[in-house]
């Protein structure tokens, strides 16, 4: 006799959950999602870094945005779902776990993605996490009735652009990048059209917190970076360049950390037109916290004296994505919050200086210009403070 409340159904009905519940949040079973993303991230942000020491930044930067599209889509695409569907039963759970397979195949082709541009695994790894989610819709198309016909539309939708993808492998370049270009858009219309008639039940509060989680996620890269900082710097003989790179990517963690977890995006999560923009605005902002991630270990290297490229470009490594952070961050909470929770003038003042922050590297060193960085976010972060609490 199973111990009550303990025990995962065999089967429960895919009836939908209520977006009213309260005290909802990310599951055990989400997590342990995440955490195979990990290494997706983390192998995407290893080889972006690669390809900047080596003097490739431009083809890096392109692959890198490849690779992180589809480990991006397919999680926010299984958060969605889960939002609205999530059963915990047997078979939701073995399809998740499917899911995660194919998180593990595409991590294990990055490397050969972006150093030999063979996208045949990355391909697979993606088909092997999109097609569990086609039958979680064709499960939601039987059992909820009145969600029959989005489901449908996923399912057809999500099916088709796989296909595609799959013949996408056959096209020679460039003509595979303008192949990518169309189905990028194909796969961000699917929902679209999927929620034209009839919306998914999804839960505000909940979809925050699984943002939340991938923030983290992201952030992680930076920490990993800071870290081998400071452990490069002890073992240099304390390096000021090094422990000044470590403290300047600290801050930028914190601070990025901060100005995403204010609170309160799941009240401007209105309607799903909002929440759609909302969501894929995210891209930028997580493929630009795993690019900074990137940019801070080049900038480790350069601090030691092992970057085989100019400073100023290690510079833009970390600039850039800091400030994609800021600027998106600044719209995505003016989408959510019209009447303006965020202050446009430090945000956007705090973007155009860090981007000047790389002109340092050339004569004070790189670590100079990543900690003033870090500090001019300290210094937005608090105008922003300010402004709100007046």
């Amino acid at each position: 006799m199973g111990v009550p409340g303990l025990q995962t159904p065999w089967r429960r009905r895919m009836s939908g959950r209520d977006p009213g519940e309260e005290h909802r949040a990310s599951t055990p079973l989400e997590l342990l999602f995440d955490l195979c993303f990990v290494v997706g991230v983390a192998q995407a942000a290893a080889q972006l870094a690669h390809g900047i020491e080596e003097g490739h930044a431009g083809s890096a930067v392109v692959g890198f945005a490849m690779v992180f599209f589809a480990i991006w889509w397919a999680w926010m695409n299984f958060t969605w779902f889960a939002s609205a569907y999530d059963t915990d039963d047997v078979p939701y759970r073995v399809l998740t776990l499917l899911q995660m397979a194919g998180v593990l195949i595409l991590a294990a082709g990055v490397p050969v993605a972006l150093n030999d541009y063979d996208f045949r695994v990355v391909t697979i790894g993606y088909a092997v996490m999109r097609i569990p989610m086609v039958l979680q819709w064709l499960r939601v198309a039987r059992e909820h009735p009145e969600g029959r016909q989005t489901a449908y539309r996923y399912a057809i939708g999500i099916g088709v652009v796989q296909v595609l993808w799959l013949l996408r492998l056959l096209l020679p370049h460039p003509l595979d990048h303008v192949g990518f270009a169309v189905l990028v858009l194909a796969e961000i219309a699917v929902p679209i059209w999927a929620e034209r008639r009839h919306t998914t039940a999804w839960h505000p509060e909940h979809i925050v917190d699984r943002f939340g989680a991938f923030t983290i996620i992201v952030l992680g890269e930076v920490i990993l970076a800071a870290a081998v900082a400071f452990g490069g710097a002890i073992s240099d003989g304390l390096s000021t360049q090094q422990i000044m790179v470590a403290v300047g990517g600290l801050l930028l963690m914190f601070t990025i950390w901060w100005t995403g977890f204010l609170g309160g995006d799941e009240h401007g999560l209105v309607t799903t037109r909002i929440a759609l923009i909302w969501g894929y605005g995210h891209y930028l902002v997580f493929a630009a916290i795993a690019a900074l991630g990137a940019g801070l270990e080049v900038a480790v290297q350069d601090a030691a004296h092992e970057a085989h490229v100019a400073p100023l470009t290690v510079g833009y490594a970390v600039a850039i994505p800091v400030a994609l952070v800021l600027v998106t961050n600044l719209v995505l909470r003016r989408i959510v919050w019209p009447q303006g929770s965020a202050a446009p003038l430090p945000v956007g003042a705090g973007a155009v200086v860090v981007l000047v922050c790389p002109l340092l590297a050339p004569s004070a060193g790189i670590g100079v210009a990543v900690l003033v960085m870090g500090v001019v976010l300290v210094a937005v972060l608090v105008a922003f403070l300010r402004t709100r609490h007046t």
